[in-house]
């Protein structure tokens, strides 16, 4: 982490975070961990995580030799974790991980946030990065997405997901009443191997893609 964190300082990146923490003995599934939150050049939030060897997935336990070795998750903020669990547990087939509850001085350095109090929730799929609930329990009053938001946006935020059946997947959503960002299945030819995709927007508005190969 300090070496991570000594290169981020060279190139002048913009800290969230007043600087990397490790997270508190008390917080016993998250214990040892230690995060850094930045922003890119477009101002989304990235982290920078290191896990002790008890913790994270085991391919971050591996000697590389390389100072950055992936990326573990994507986060997003929700407001009420299960609602979001319904949608990406119950709909689109991801297994609850683990769950914590976060608080104390080093999380409110790491979100620099006053008095910031949190249930994390962690997904899996059956490969892949994982996918990671912030709901803030305190503070209260976070602000909504913005209702009039367009995928060309610069807030603008998806997460892809494979499926073998996009057409039985949307059938599900749309039963759902979920909100549809496409028009509906749009076929795609690239060079990624994937052939048919939808856009969708998750109980708080974040961007989920759809993909079949």
């Amino acid at each position: 982490m300090f070496e991570a964190y000594r290169q981020l300082g060279e190139n002048d990146v913009q800290h969230v975070s007043t600087f990397p923490q490790e997270l508190p003995e008390y917080i016993e599934v998250a214990a040892g961990i230690e995060a850094f939150y930045f922003r890119d050049p477009d101002g989304h939030n990235l982290e920078l995580i290191a896990y002790p060897p008890n913790k994270g997935d085991p391919r971050w336990q591996e000697n590389t030799g390389d100072l950055f070795l992936g990326i573990d998750h994507t986060a997003i903020a929700v407001s009420d974790t299960d609602t979001s669990l319904n949608f990406y547990s119950d709909l689109l087939g991801l297994k609850l991980a683990g769950e914590s509850e976060n608080y104390g001085t080093e999380q409110e350095h790491l979100n620099n946030v006053f008095r910031a109090r949190l249930q994390i929730s962690g997904l899996k799929a059956a490969k892949g990065m994982a996918v990671e609930f912030l709901e803030y329990l305190a503070p209260p009053g976070g602000r909504p997405f913005p209702a009039d938001s367009d995928a060309n946006d610069l807030w603008h935020w998806e997460t892809t997901m494979v499926v073998d059946d996009i057409e039985k997947a949307a059938q599900r959503l749309e039963n759902n009443n979920i909100e549809f960002i496409s028009s509906g299945i749009v076929e795609i030819n690239g060079d990624l191997g994937f052939s048919q995709e939808l856009l969708i927007r998750d109980p708080d508005g974040h961007g989920v893609k759809i993909i079949e190969r």
